[in-house]
């Protein structure tokens, strides 16, 4: 029977499962996204494999850990209370609710829970590229009260998307202004350049802005919108499949300092 133990953990959003002796102390750790198994002692490779058995999957790396880039070591000096990384798709509108979640009843459904319903989808969908080389952020501040709701970075480049729920509503779009069903028209279309303008200044790089409409029925165009993307939530997915921009490093260099709130702090 192994006397090693194995204890599942997640850090910065990234699951790891690490592997102890009975005294508490690491000998290693499986890292599932990028298949690898970091031995501290090589003596162990072994009974650290018996012990991760049941957990892997596929073709994994085994070895000593590697040395960590420029871009990580930043990220070890980061402050918790710093790290965006664990936001949740809409963190600021679920401590909005969560701080005043209004009356019981009420004759209109609160639209911040329709926004938060929209940014829940949008953030769900762009999650899911993280295994194609993608690291997306969610509910970055920005000062004046402002955020962008996603920023999604890897190969094809950086992409602030803003998340509008549309749900059964038909949306027509003439640049820069946005008409969901029978409402008044308004020009979301600035604030979605504006978005993508301020975090290209914070990251010096170009990022590119996307409007995802969730549940639309329908989505007409006047004229194709001037360098935004518009976009129904189930074409998201597309995005990953956009390559050929950023290195690797280069998408770890910038998230590393996309994710430090420092960054927007000096907009």
């Amino acid at each position: 029977m192994s006397r090693l133990r194995v204890i599942p953990t997640w850090r910065h959003g990234r699951e790891r499962l690490y592997v102890c002796r009975a005294d508490g102390g690491n000998v290693a750790w499986y890292d599932r996204e990028t298949a690898r198994v970091n031995l501290l002692s090589e003596d162990q490779r072994e009974e650290v494999l018996a012990a991760l058995g049941p957990f892997l999957t596929g073709q994994v790396a085994v070895g000593p850990p590697p040395v960590p880039t420029p871009a990580e070591l930043a990220l070890l000096a980061l402050h918790p209370d710093d790290d965006l990384a664990p936001n949740r798709p809409g963190e600021a509108l679920l401590v909005a609710l969560d701080r005043d979640p209004g009356p019981a009843r009420r004759l209109r459904p609160d639209p911040r829970r329709r926004a938060l319903a929209a940014e829940q989808t949008v953030g769900e969908a762009l999650d899911g590229l993280d295994g194609a080389g993608w690291h997306t952020l969610h509910s970055v501040p920005l000062p004046g009260g402002d955020r962008i709701h996603h920023l999604l970075i890897g190969p094809g480049g950086l992409f602030a998307v803003h998340a509008l729920y549309a749900r059964k509503q038909r949306v027509r779009v003439a640049d820069p202004l946005v008409t969901l069903g029978r409402r008044e028209a308004g020009p979301l279309l600035r604030r979605v350049r504006a978005d993508a303008d301020r975090a290209s200044y914070a990251l010096t790089a170009e990022v590119h802005p996307v409007l995802a409409l969730v549940g639309p029925a329908d989505i007409g165009f006047t004229a194709p919108p001037r360098e935004v993307r518009v976009l129904p939530d189930t074409d998201l997915p597309a995005l990953g499949r956009l390559g050929g921009v950023l290195k690797p490093a280069d998408v770890a260099a910038l998230h590393g300092m996309a994710r430090d709130r420092h960054t927007w702090a000096r907009l």
